[in-house]
């Protein structure tokens, strides 16, 4: 049975507890045994690297050296990551090799809480297979990204709240290789009442069942 690790914390506006329960409820559904933690020292322990998918509910917030390094590590001998929204794309700011690893930063969110458009770009990639392009309501995040990451869909801002942006196609979903492990993100999950939009929820489920070894 492959094993997966949710640590969750940080900033308690992305409800961290809740999205956590979500991600426990459909990795068990795929089949995986889930351990839950509350503290980034779960990063620091030598066992991770025998795990299949870790997945960080964490936004903002800090990790030691020891735990930065050892997460890294494991993630590049092959352990999965996975992860949503500020959890993983707002987390450890001051960690510039786990933000290398994730393949992006968030930087903004424009307006806050709007209505905004998610375009599938990879119809043919399984982990969007039979979504077509959908609305949605949350925080439309602009981020700094990786150009090599595999973007799987994408959203465009208007400028009606930053017009020097107007026009600007940001990636919403990706997902990349780093070192021999697989890393998969999706932008959309602000708050777990968010799970419930079918797309969203599709979506990430996919996202994590591949990234896992």
């Amino acid at each position: 049975m492959r094993q997966a690790l949710i640590v969750w914390g940080g900033w308690e506006g992305h409800e961290p507890e809740l999205g956590a329960r979500a991600v426990k409820a459909m990795l068990e559904e795929e089949g995986f045994a889930v351990r839950v933690e509350t503290s980034t020292a779960a990063f620091a322990d030598p066992a991770i690297a025998d795990l299949s998918l870790i997945v960080p509910i964490y936004t903002m917030s800090k990790l030691s050296k020891a735990e930065e390094s050892n997460l890294v590590s494991a993630i590049a001998g092959g352990v999965g990551l996975g992860g949503y929204h500020g959890g993983m794309g707002d987390a450890f700011r001051e960690s510039t090799d786990y933000q290398f690893m994730c393949g992006g930063q968030w930087v903004a969110h424009p307006g806050n809480i709007i209505d905004y458009q998610v375009d599938i770009v990879r119809r043919d990639d399984p982990i969007m297979s039979g979504i077509d392009d959908f609305p949605y309501r949350s925080e439309q995040y602009y981020m700094h990204v990786d150009p090599s990451n595999e973007v799987l869909a994408t959203t465009t801002f208007t400028g009606a709240h930053a017009p020097w942006i107007d026009g600007v196609v940001m990636p919403v979903v990706w997902k990349r290789r780093h070192g021999k492990g697989r890393v998969f993100y999706s932008s959309l999950g602000h708050v777990a009442k968010e799970f419930e939009v079918p797309q969203m929820r599709t979506i990430l489920r996919r996202g994590l069942a591949w990234a896992a070894r």
